[in-house]
């Protein structure tokens, strides 16, 4: 495991004022940089298709309400457009590169800019585990419950097919994670074939245990989802936890797509943002 030190900022130990800061201006990077966390690792898991009053206080999701309770909601996260795919591009490169549908597109279709290539460039270690996926790899574009669109890093031709691994492959021992790491569930496991409830269950039997470890581990799972149901003005969960977000905690401030990335890129100490995450802010007010 990586060893890296909790950066300690003089406004940190004041709790950045909670819901008063909310999202820092997007002006001061160095500033937002130093007021984060650094966590050896990062699991980001993207769920499906559900607004977030669909999920905050439902008796179907009761483990991610656990997850809320011990760790942050974002209460005004958003995601950035429809369909499905889109979203996904959003997240990991800061654009939706173009892609306005859920077909599948060809593999290293784009060479822009993204969460995998800056991480890689910067010497740290990516990857993602994608439920259903035949091989590790593989750039198919459905297999059963697998679907491409929800894994836009075959898109990209600075992302090595081999960074995609099967869900199997997802360690039992966490310390051999990547730095950074997405997990995809496949069309069930992610809510959207299937109900609330087996997405639920999905999250806590598959993430529970590194949910667990991350808060006595200095490091962080993040729960979003692509996109709300179509009657919420896309409006999503997001959920953080693990050892340096505040129980409890939440922001009001609107957020998006890209702020979660341009915080991922400065929790892990990234000095370049992928497209419009260059101008997002940094997610804060939430870290104990």
């Amino acid at each position: 495991m990586h060893s890296r030190r909790l950066l300690r900022h003089p406004l940190a130990a004041l709790g950045l004022a909670a819901g008063s800061i909310g999202l820092w201006a997007a002006g001061g990077s160095a500033a937002q940089a130093a007021a984060l966390p650094t966590p050896d690792h990062v699991v980001v898991v993207v769920m499906e298709n559900h607004a977030d009053n669909q999920i905050v206080g439902s008796p179907d999701a009761p483990y991610l309400n656990t997850l809320m309770a011990g760790g942050a909601h974002l209460t005004e996260s958003h995601g950035i457009t429809h369909p499905s795919q889109p979203n996904y591009y959003a997240l990991f490169s800061g654009s939706t590169q173009g892609v306005t549908d859920d077909n599948c597109v060809t593999p290293g279709f784009s060479s822009a800019t993204n969460l995998g290539s800056e991480l890689m460039a910067a010497g740290k270690t990516w990857g993602s585990y994608n439920e259903s996926l035949p091989e590790q790899g593989s750039s198919v574009c459905k297999s059963g419950d697998y679907a491409q669109k929800h894994a836009p890093w075959f898109g990209f031709s600075n992302v090595p097919l081999g960074t995609a691994h099967t869900l199997a492959q997802f360690p039992t021992d966490y310390t051999t994670l990547p730095e950074v790491s997405f997990v995809i569930p496949n069309l069930c496991d992610d809510m959207h074939n299937c109900p609330v409830t087996t997405g639920d269950s999905w999250v806590k039997n598959n993430l529970g245990a590194y949910a667990a470890w991350a808060r006595t581990h200095n490091s962080l799972l993040v729960v979003t989802f692509d996109e709300d149901d179509l009657k919420a003005a896309n409006h999503i969960p997001t959920i953080l936890y693990g050892q340096h977000v505040a129980p409890g905690s939440s922001t009001a401030t609107r957020c998006t797509h890209y702020n979660v990335l341009r915080t991922l890129e400065d929790l892990t100490g990234l000095s370049t943002h992928a497209a419009n995450a260059a101008t997002a802010s940094d997610i804060t007010g939430i870290w104990n």
